[in-house]
């Protein structure tokens, strides 16, 4: 059984006041639409309506919601791994064009080509989702210095889980940032298992990024991500340091309720630790906190819950009545149009 992580204690409350009522509804809306079209996925791919994989980011949601909050679409970038609904969410794409793309369908995001680990979107600076573990490091690496070389200010964000540090990539892309002062930031989401290994039985540290980023002269953060206030004031100060010159390595301490994917049981785990995590769900903290604060009141919250259903059903529905791609896709975006 894994231990709760212990990261640093934050002072919720001013973090709240930092952020504002207005903002703290949006970030809460924002997860919990990204909580609603997972479940929903979820239950597609169990009807047979979704093929191929399916990576659900159910747990993780403080995270992707706390930093994406402070990146500018057209100057940033993001890029994550096969788990990445989120990311494309909370960017802005509509979950219809999403959901479609799950459903294999020429209104997709990538007209039905990518499926559900490789949405994408040159507009919001997403780099794409990638189904290589660690595949999508070199690519932040690549962001960051597009962004130092055109002199835009951006910053470059990459996800990717405790299971790719081991990976060469991780290593080359850290060495390879700090040696050119690339504004690039590596984020951990360490989820406590890379499938279903656990992560202390793979890695010789657990404390990932305060451990290993003085290997390569970087500075780190680690931080709760199953408290947005802490993911948020995090991304904050992070990302300040990288607009600055200075790439950061960043540790979420997480959790996923689900298994690896939707066809993995997660028999490695028992049921109280998932019920151990599941009583520190992000969501609920900062509906909680917010109830508590007077700054949401409980029929307002129930009126968020069903205007974001609402959008959910109606991204299924849009899914279901789209078409399949046409035969005159399958070379579409694959050879050079002359």
């Amino acid at each position: 059984m894994t231990d709760r992580p212990a990261p640093p204690a934050i002072d919720a409350a001013a973090v709240r006041q930092e952020m504002g009522r207005e903002r703290a509804l949006r970030l809460l809306r924002q997860m919990l639409l990204v909580r609603r079209f997972e479940e929903r996925a979820g239950q597609a791919y169990e009807a047979k309506k979704i093929a191929g994989f399916l990576h659900l980011y159910i747990g993780q949601e403080a995270v992707a919601t706390g930093w994406l909050d402070h990146l500018t679409p057209g100057r940033d970038f993001a890029v994550t791994s096969y788990r990445c609904h989120a990311q494309a969410l909370l960017l802005g794409l509509p979950a219809r064009e999403l959901m479609a793309e799950l459903f294999g369908k020429v209104s997709g995001n990538v007209r039905g080509k990518g499926g559900s680990m490789h949405f994408f979107s040159k507009e919001k600076g997403l780099l794409g989702g990638h189904g290589i573990v660690g595949g999508q490091i070199p690519v932040g690496t690549g962001g960051a210095f597009t962004a130092k070389y055109l002199g835009t200010g951006g910053v470059s964000l990459s996800f990717f889980g405790d299971g790719a540090t081991p990976q060469g990539t991780f290593h080359e892309s850290l060495n390879m940032a700090n040696l050119w002062k690339l504004p690039a930031i590596y984020i951990i989401e360490n989820n406590q298992y890379g499938m279903g290994t656990a992560c202390h039985r793979s890695n010789a540290v657990q404390d990932l990024a305060q451990l290993k980023a003085p290997g390569y002269g970087m500075p780190s953060f680690t931080f709760d991500g199953l408290d947005l206030y802490a993911s948020w004031k995090t991304a904050q100060q992070a990302i300040a340091v990288a607009r600055a010159g200075q790439p950061v390595l960043v540790e979420a301490k997480t959790y996923r309720y689900r298994g690896h994917s939707v066809s993995d049981a997660g028999l490695y785990r028992t049921k109280e630790e998932v019920d151990r995590y599941k009583a520190l769900d992000p969501i609920e903290r900062v509906r909680a906190d917010l109830l508590a604060c007077g700054w949401l009141d409980q029929a307002a919250s129930d009126a968020m819950e069903d205007e974001v259903m609402q959008e959910v059903r109606d991204a299924v529905a849009f899914s279901e009545e789209s078409p399949e791609p046409p035969m005159s896709e399958l070379t579409r975006h694959v050879y050079a149009e002359v």
